[in-house]
């Protein structure tokens, strides 16, 4: 096939390889869009996030507006570069109605969920923590509303018990990569989404981190592989939060009050089940496992934990 004149719409590490992958197969990449660069570390100097630095690293032009629903240049800009195809992959930003339509085969979204489970913004965590035995890549078409566009392709990977959030990131990321270089090549035609076994992934904050010793041990074990290392998970123990980075679900015969450290492991009863904690980390402290975490924090036996 020709090369074609695409954009490539993205801003996390999830992006990066599709746009490795599309510069490689020799696809005229005439402009990159990603998140303007925001400040980071302790001296708040602006960077640019992970795929604007990359296109940087293969000599592509980069733009990073701010906002694009009213944003009448940027889409005769973008209308303009009389695209093929535009490629997105967690953007960021709502793409209005003149941009969707500019391209001659449209918007192509790299979603991280076999669609329609898990549209929104948080798919690879949300399958994790439903405890979903499956995953998956959809390519589709976007349309305005969320996620809602027809399917062109999808993958599927099988997700184990011990998945966690970043390798389950990396298998997808790469899938994606390998499924929107096929979507371009065959141009396949798409299929409507099923209007049956739609769910939505909200978007996450830090509250969502917090372990209620009420729920099941295997939901928070879930919950655990599924919201480290972002937005974390912990609980609360004299005032401060102790992150838990690690954990396993194991059962429990009886029934002392959730929250309950049950032995020097250290187990705590949960509502169903116990938690046994693996590695953990304090404010201002490297994460530990929790035998030397322990000998400098001691959890004793019979505290309850918030």
């Amino acid at each position: 096939m020709r090369p074609l004149r695409l954009a490539f719409m993205g801003s996390p590490d999830f992006a990066v390889p599709a746009l490795r992958a599309l510069h490689a197969a020799g696809h005229e990449i005439l402009a990159v869009y990603t998140q303007p660069p925001r400040p980071a570390g302790r001296g708040q100097r602006e960077l640019p996030c992970p795929v604007h630095r990359e296109a940087l690293r293969l000599g592509l032009s980069v733009r990073h507006p701010s906002r694009l629903r009213h944003a009448t240049e940027e889409h005769e800009a973008f209308a303009a570069l009389a695209l093929d195809a535009a490629v997105v992959a967690a953007y960021g930003l709502i793409l209005p109605k003149p941009m969707l339509d500019a391209p001659a085969r449209g918007c192509l979204n790299i979603h991280a969920s076999l669609l329609p489970r898990w549209r929104g913004a948080s798919p690879i965590q949300s399958a994790i923590l439903a405890g979903d035995a499956e995953s998956g890549v959809t390519i589709m078409r976007m349309e305005e509303g969320l996620d809602t566009g027809p399917m062109l392709l999808e993958g599927r990977l099988p997700l184990g018990p011990d998945i966690t959030t970043p390798a389950l990131h990396d298998a997808l990321a790469e899938m994606g990569a390998r499924l929107i270089l096929q979507a371009l090549a065959e141009n396949p035609p798409p299929r409507p989404q099923p209007e049956e076994g739609v769910t939505y992934a909200p978007k996450l904050g830090k509250q969502d981190g917090r372990l209620s010793w009420e729920g099941e041990a295997t939901a928070l074990e879930r919950r655990v592989r599924a919201l480290n290392p972002w937005p974390g998970t912990f609980f609360q123990h004299e005032g401060q939060p102790i992150r838990v980075l690690e954990a396993r679900a194991e059962p429990l015969g009886s029934a002392p009050p959730p929250g309950t450290v049950l032995d020097e492991a250290p187990r705590i009863a949960c509502g169903e089940g116990a938690l046994r904690l693996l590695r953990l980390q304090r404010p201002g402290r490297g994460a530990l496992d929790a035998e030397p975490f322990l000998r400098g924090y001691p959890l004793p036996r019979g505290t309850v934990l918030d």
